[in-house]
């Protein structure tokens, strides 16, 4: 599906995603929504994207590029048929699989290098959003204008995958799997101009990946203001509480909630909603099985937008446990619908919730007895949960929605082409 022609003075730009899920992660999110609200702003966006697919708005082009997609539900680390093998990516990225590695990013570079430079009156700009294989480095090379996104740096997500495992087979598996990160890293140093999305994501790039900082600058994520927001018609229930879990690792801090919720239950009726399909077997399942509240804990996946929105109207208060986040699109999903949040210190949190309190409540990563407390508090103050939801939709509405987002990308764009630095990053507060 082509997309539509830009307007005079805007941009043809190729945008690449090598995992393009919307149900899973934040990178599918983030490329629907800055796609969409940059076709509104007159430029020409195509994606291509690698399996799962991503869902993506009208006016927005599409070109699947084709992947052996070895993980996908429900047969993950499957053995492709013989015809699948049909270049030396799809060789590649089977072998790595092989080696206990993930390939995908490495697969997709080199195949979206021959697909865009046989294409290359088509676009102005690349844009990738981190898949910062070598083959998008070879893009530069080539003599694409580049923008690369860099949600935060994934080392450490192998950090605390490291920190949290148990065996020393868990270790070596986990190393093997973060394998990608060294190509990720040389990749990073070398390009021209790198947007991340919040302050503190740019510190620890430039201290763990060492990407010069004249070389990035920062557009924070939004959110759909639009359906993420309060329904009239949706009624609050007593004691629920909710939270947004992508997927099934220690970063995302969901045994610790899951820890404080067993001791809030001694106390009260509650109940929490997890969006997100913990792993049979794994570190949340037996969590729950550990503490007995497998009757007061509800998993929901595959919900649509309006569907989780109005989840978290029903909810009481919104949870975001993280023990590190680039950003959070679940603390601003949360305050857009005017729900009060609990959150860390974790990373860029307390740039998106607010330093000053009146947002949100923050307590340290990793602390039962904090996330404990703090959710207590909300549950017996009903007037401090309304002046929080309230003046967090507030927050989202003046700084974090797609709008702000695809402004600022475009702003990256101008200056690239106009062979200007980056733009200043922006400023949360």
């Amino acid at each position: 599906m082509p997309a539509r022609a830009p307007e005079p003075g805007k941009h043809r730009i190729a945008f690449l995603v090598y995992r393009g899920n919307p149900r899973c992660g934040g990178q599918g999110v983030y490329t629907r929504h800055l796609t969409r609200e940059l076709v509104a702003l007159g430029h020409s966006v195509e994606v291509f994207a690698g399996p799962p697919w991503p869902e993506l708005d009208d006016g927005v082009g599409f070109t699947p590029v084709r992947g052996l997609d070895l993980y996908r539900d429900p047969d993950p680390f499957r053995i492709p048929a013989r015809s699948e093998f049909t270049s030396f990516a799809d060789l590649a990225e089977f072998a790595v699989m092989l080696s206990a590695g993930f390939g995908e990013p490495l697969a997709f570079s080199r195949r979206i290098r021959k697909i865009l430079n046989a294409r290359r009156g088509d676009f102005d700009l690349v844009h990738d959003d981190q898949c910062l294989g070598t083959g998008i480095l070879a893009l530069h090379r080539d003599g694409w204008p580049l923008l690369e996104t860099l949600h935060h740096p994934i080392t450490v997500d192998r950090a605390i995958a490291l920190d949290h495992a148990e065996t020393r087979l868990t270790r070596f598996t986990t190393r093997r799997w973060f394998g990608f990160l060294r190509m990720q890293v040389r990749v990073a140093r070398r390009l021209p101009a790198v947007l991340t999305v919040s302050h503190n994501s740019k510190v620890d790039i430039n201290a763990q990946m060492h990407v010069p900082l004249d070389r990035l600058t920062v557009v924070p994520v939004g959110v759909d203001h639009t359906v993420f927001r309060p329904y009239a018609d949706v009624v609050k229930r007593p004691g629920r509480l909710m939270v947004t879990s992508s997927s099934d690792v220690p970063m995302k801090g969901l045994v610790p909630l899951l820890e404080a919720i067993a001791k809030l239950r001694v106390e009260r009726d509650v109940e929490l909603v997890v969006i997100g399909r913990p792993r049979p077997g794994g570190r949340v399942a037996q969590a729950l099985e550990r503490l007995g509240l497998t009757d007061i804990v509800t998993t929901v996946s595959g919900v649509s937008d309006e569907e989780l929105a109005r989840l978290y109207g029903e909810a009481e208060v919104a949870v975001v446990p993280s023990l590190y986040e680039g950003f959070s699109l679940p603390a601003i999903e949360a305050m857009s619908c005017g729900v009060p949040v609990v959150a860390t210190t974790g990373g860029a949190l307390p740039e998106v919730v607010g330093l000053s309190g009146e947002t949100g409540v923050l307590v340290e990563p990793n602390d039962p007895e904090a996330l404990l407390a703090a959710i207590r508090t909300l549950l017996d103050d009903p007037a401090l949960r309304e002046r929080l939801g309230a003046r967090g939709r507030e927050r989202v509405m003046a700084r974090f929605t797609w709008q702000v987002t695809a402004r600022g990308t475009a702003a990256c764009y101008d200056a690239i082409l106009a062979g200007r630095p980056l733009p200043e990053s922006m400023q949360f507060d």
